[in-house]
């Protein structure tokens, strides 16, 4: 019998395609940021979501997903105006997060069977309102990812620049953590609340190796995600191992097979065209800038040779290295 035979493989491969798509959508601004790991701080605090829902008769999905949104925006509060760094708020948030899930989760009775499947997902088991949930909620996550890319990419990429031209800079960062929350609790049941953040991450870090432009990273991270977690899911039914588990080890042999390909192709483009032409004529302007963007042979921004220097053109201008800071021009 082939798997589209079994009910629960269905249900199965449906959650599985919306949480493969819907988790690079957010991860891909999370690294962006800077922020890789948020998933994992969030799905650790979502643990004590799950152990409330258990201890109150609710659905842990939504007590996670609620839970999961106050770290979210605890990480961020500690990260934009606290003196921990964002380091260290994440390490709390793992602490407590784990801690505060066990102790709640005895008291309401369960067992530590009960977590695991919560923690390293439990697919098969997922019945029919949990999968129009997870897909409710991914679809959410999708959209607004997608519609909104312009904004949140430019606050992603550089905060300061972007607050100068009038973006709501700290709306879109509220909505990227709120983003990633949902997004964890989504994928709780796909790949479990301790594997979520190598799905939000491995897509994104193989399609960068075969990508240069922000969209193009997007949408080839979205579709690398979503291949994963189905092919993940199939995999596992034939072998008989935990579908989580093997979602990751596939999106880890994507990432260890795209490395030396786009390694080749970043020295071949180097050597056939070491600069991008066709943006000399960008007027000289003084634009006043402060960002921490590091330029170089990987950073995506055009090269244009000028004089006895490298330009990058970079927010509308270009930025020269001079010693330990840049020109502008």
């Amino acid at each position: 019998m082939s798997f589209l035979d079994y009910e629960f493989m269905v249900r199965a491969l449906r959650a599985a395609l919306f949480t493969g798509i819907a988790a690079p959508a957010v991860g891909t601004y999370l690294v962006q940021r800077r922020l890789a790991l948020m998933g994992d701080g969030i799905g650790h605090i979502a643990v004590t979501g799950v152990g409330l829902g258990l201890l109150t008769g609710q659905s842990p999905v939504w007590t996670a997903v609620a839970v999961a949104i106050v770290g979210g925006l605890l990480i961020e509060f500690v990260r934009e105006r606290g003196r921990t760094s964002g380091d260290v708020a994440l390490a709390l948030i793992f602490y407590g997060g784990i801690a505060g899930g066990v102790l709640v989760t005895g008291l309401a009775g369960g067992s530590a069977q009960t977590l695991h499947n919560y923690l390293f997902g439990s697919i098969a088991t997922v019945d029919s309102t949990d999968v129009w949930t997870v897909i409710a909620l991914a679809a959410a996550v999708i959209f607004l990812a997608g519609g909104l890319a312009p904004q949140l990419f430019a606050v992603c990429q550089d905060e300061e620049f972007a607050r100068v031209t009038g973006v709501r800079v700290r709306a879109y960062n509220v909505l990227t953590s709120v983003m990633a929350a949902v997004t964890v609790t989504v994928a709780m049941r796909t790949v479990g609340l301790l594997l979520v953040s190598a799905l939000m991450v491995v897509p994104v870090a193989t399609a960068q190796q075969l990508t240069r432009g922000f969209k193009v990273t997007l949408v080839t991270a979205m579709a690398l995600g979503g291949v994963a977690a189905v092919a993940g899911v199939v995999t596992s039914f034939y072998i008989n191992v935990a579908p989580g588990a093997t979602i990751v080890v596939l999106a880890l042999a994507g990432f260890v097979a795209a490395w030396p390909v786009g390694s080749l192709v970043r020295y071949r483009r180097r050597v056939r065209a070491p600069f991008q032409a066709g943006d000399d004529a960008l007027p000289h302007t003084v634009v006043p800038e402060l960002h921490g963007h590091t330029h170089g042979d990987d950073c995506g921004h055009p090269a244009v040779p000028h004089g006895d220097h490298v330009d990058y053109v970079h927010g509308g201008h270009r930025h020269a290295t001079h010693g330990d800071h840049y020109d502008e021009h």
